[in-house]
């Protein structure tokens, strides 16, 4: 005879703790019979999605406890699987019993294998949940943890991985810190299933330094623009490169775009309907007049009339090795990569001219506004003629 068999988590707020957050315990139901049995996990109760049965919210810490419920959710479900087909009792306290004297924590867990594991579950989504990039960063950085553990190991594990990925791997700053960010989401894997006992990141507090992000000024715009090439390569890169100036789209956003994502805005002017492969966040833009003409200079060209795209953008490497060119050719000194037109939109072309911080990271397709932030820091310029208009209205008052 087959029996009824629930589960259900939930928060139990009557053993709530002083810093406000109370376990979250699974529930066993079998034939109106129940079990519960605690995840042994601490939440904000205010956080707690009742219908999900999840943490609600953003971030690894979130993400890894959640992974760590379904893990022993799917545990339960095995364990009362195995009971059928044992045909043992089939009660919610021997379910729970068995359970218990399973959960126990697992010895000998290694480090590697469970950083590879993890990098094949983001392998088997990119496209859905990661971008390539994403799964390149964590194989570089599963990489940088081997070649560290076969360097040297020392007690002091996270101080020991830092020194060595900046000594050893000439690491700066700033790619350290990347990737022992990465590092640390294997090791919330690890705590949240109970592997590790103790955090090491616990008293490994990283700065990320301030990066100056070089930009095009408008005299710069102005000289690539009026050079007249011979190559007709160099002439399409640097069209290419203008329009993500004038639109601030980075090179994969270019390189996908299509011809269906041009739609009329409310203002019934063009305007850009896309979203950027780096984290799938919408991005509204409207042309402006140059990208329009760029736009337009390209519609018959027979990359973008077989394929539907709106630009012949060539492969990335291509394109920076043209731009190179293109920057010699002009007597441009800075170091033209695709990527500078993005902050040459972010700071010459927009809040230079007096647009918003929240329009500029918005069309952006920025999840943070205080990325965007660090463009208007570089703004000197602006913030001398925003004073020099002060100086005048209060010499005329």
């Amino acid at each position: 005879m087959n029996k009824t068999f629930g589960l259900l988590f939930y928060v139990k707020k009557t053993k709530m703790i002083a810093n406000g957050t109370a376990p979250v315990y699974l529930r066993i139901t079998i034939d109106g019979e129940r079990a519960d049995i605690s995840s042994k996990r601490y939440i904000n109760p205010d956080k707690w999605n009742a219908n999900g049965q999840k943490l609600g919210g953003s971030g690894e810490e979130v993400r890894a406890l959640n992974i760590y419920l379904k893990t022993l959710e799917h545990q339960v479900y095995e364990v009362h699987r195995n009971m059928i087909e044992k045909k043992l009792p089939l009660t919610a306290a021997g379910l729970k019993n068995i359970l218990l004297k399973k959960d126990e924590p697992e010895k000998g867990r290694m480090l590697v294998p469970i950083f590879e594991e993890h990098n094949r579950q983001v392998k088997a989504l990119i496209g859905r949940e990661y971008a390539q990039g994403t799964l390149d960063r964590y194989q570089t950085s599963l990489k940088h943890t081997i070649d560290f553990l076969q360097w040297k190991y020392k007690v002091k594990f996270i101080m020991s991985y830092d020194f060595y990925l900046r000594s050893e791997r000439k690491c700066n700053n700033n790619s350290t810190v990347k990737y022992l960010k990465n590092f640390k989401k294997i090791i919330l894997i690890c705590l949240a299933n109970g592997w590790l006992d103790k955090d090491p990141f616990i008293k490994y507090k990283p700065k990320v330094k301030e990066v100056i992000r070089e930009y095009l000024t408008k005299e710069d715009l102005q000289q690539i623009a009026d050079k007249q090439f011979v190559n007709v390569r160099l002439t399409q890169v640097r069209d290419i490169f203008l329009f993500s100036c004038y639109t601030g789209l980075a090179y994969a956003d270019v390189k996908k775009l299509k011809r269906e994502e041009i739609s009329i805005g409310l203002d019934g002017q063009k305007w850009i309907f896309t979203s950027r492969q780096k984290t799938d966040t919408a991005s509204r833009i409207p042309l402006l007049p140059t990208a329009l003409q760029l736009m337009q200079k390209y519609e018959n060209h027979p990359e973008c009339c077989d394929f539907g795209k709106l630009l012949p953008v060539l492969s990335n490497q291509k394109m920076n090795s043209y731009l190179k060119e293109i920057a010699d050719v002009c007597n441009i000194e800075k170091e033209l990569t695709f990527h500078i037109a993005r902050h040459t939109f972010a700071t010459t072309i927009t809040l230079a001219n007096g647009v918003s911080i929240e329009s500029v990271s918005k069309m952006l397709g920025h999840t943070n506004i205080r990325t965007t932030q660090h463009y208007a820091k570089i703004l000197d310029s602006k913030v001398g003629e925003d004073m020099q208009l002060l100086k005048m209205r209060l010499a005329s008052s």
